[in-house]
């Protein structure tokens, strides 16, 4: 580490590469040197776009370079285990995008290669260290909506395009893997527990083979959360947390805007039984930002990290569970260990 900054490779040429590369490099106490590509011409292209003064020939020379200290990796989701463990054994930390794994015995793979490095490895669920997403936990632990009994939501997009990755089965493409964790990781951080069981209904796509629409019941003891998601209708994204003397409702849950304010509504009845809104601003930011500063923090301090891989197995073990649960039509339990 080059005194009290993170220097960051980017593994890989992928389009998210637009949100991520220039937060990244913006953020307090990180730098982002270079990115490499599978194709030479289209790595110094990227670095050129970025304006990044390295254009690797290789994800090989990327790992050899003693300077990187962290890699954020965006390649395609079969690609995620195999590349942060090629490169935590190459000493480099990393922020991979989600899911980090395809199940939830991938996670456990990459749980070993951390805890035979030392080195640290982070699901890039951006949301999670975003501040409308702390102000709503820290609300609900107030007692602000009172008891919290149920959450609500959605996350969906339109995609037919049959060479986009996301349509690709053999590249750990479809909608649960892609879209359908944010409801699951979200509700888990704001219910502050694991759920115990799932059931779940999901519709394939007869052509592309992966899942386009699904519905989602997830019980945690106490508190419901339901939410659909697809890849075939309308954008859409929401998300609900219904108490006992309230409720709280994000607008943008989960591509929050890096130019203007999110909001948040909440709604508290009062004791005559009338209802009062509220809209709360969260100032603006760029999560993408946010999490690469929160990462690069925990590196330097030697601290906790915001999302441990023991959390993304938790995740995953839900996500296995909901595709159990389409393929049995049952309630499924939640594997422990």
């Amino acid at each position: 580490m080059a005194g009290d900054e993170i220097v960051w490779g980017i593994l890989g040429a992928a389009k998210i590469n637009d949100k991520v590369v220039v937060p990244m490099h913006e953020a307090p106490k990180c730098r982002v040197k270079g990115i490499a590509s599978r194709s030479p011409e289209k790595g110094r292209e990227a670095a050129a776009k970025y304006g990044l003064a390295v254009a690797y020939e290789s994800y090989e020379a990327l790992l050899a370079d003693p300077e990187i200290d962290a890699v954020y990796i965006p390649l395609p989701n079969h690609l995620h285990v195999e590349w942060t463990i090629k490169a935590v054994e190459a000493g480099k930390h990393v922020l991979c995008e989600k899911p980090i794994g395809l199940d939830a015995q991938e996670v456990e793979r990459l749980i070993a290669a951390r805890d035979a490095t030392g080195r640290y490895i982070q699901e890039a669920f951006m949301v999670r260290t975003h501040p409308q997403w702390l102000k709503v936990r820290s609300l609900i632990d107030a007692g602000a909506i009172g008891e919290l009994r149920a959450v609500t939501g959605g996350f969906t997009y339109h995609n037919t395009n049959p060479d986009n990755i996301r349509n690709q089965s053999e590249f750990g493409g479809g909608g649960l893997l892609d879209i359908g964790c944010y409801p699951i990781t979200t509700s888990r951080f704001i219910v502050g527990r694991e759920p115990g069981r799932v059931v779940a209904m999901i519709e394939q796509d007869p052509v592309f083979k992966v899942d386009r629409l699904g519905s989602v019941l997830m019980d945690f003891g106490g508190v419901q959360a339901s939410f659909f998601y697809s890849t075939q209708v309308h954008p859409y994204q929401r998300m609900q947390f219904h108490g006992t003397k309230g409720r709280i409702e994000i607008e943008i849950p989960f591509n929050a805007p890096h130019d203007r304010p999110t909001r948040l509504l909440v709604s508290e009845n009062t004791s005559a039984g009338a209802s009062t809104e509220t809209w709360l601003e969260i100032p603006a930011c760029d999560q993408y930002g946010v999490a690469a500063a929160t990462f690069a923090e925990a590196i330097l301090s030697g601290g906790a990290q915001a999302i441990p891989l023991e959390d993304a197995r938790a995740n995953m073990r839900v996500i296995d569970a909901v595709f159990r649960s389409a393929r049995s039509g049952a309630w499924e339990r939640i594997a422990e260990g």
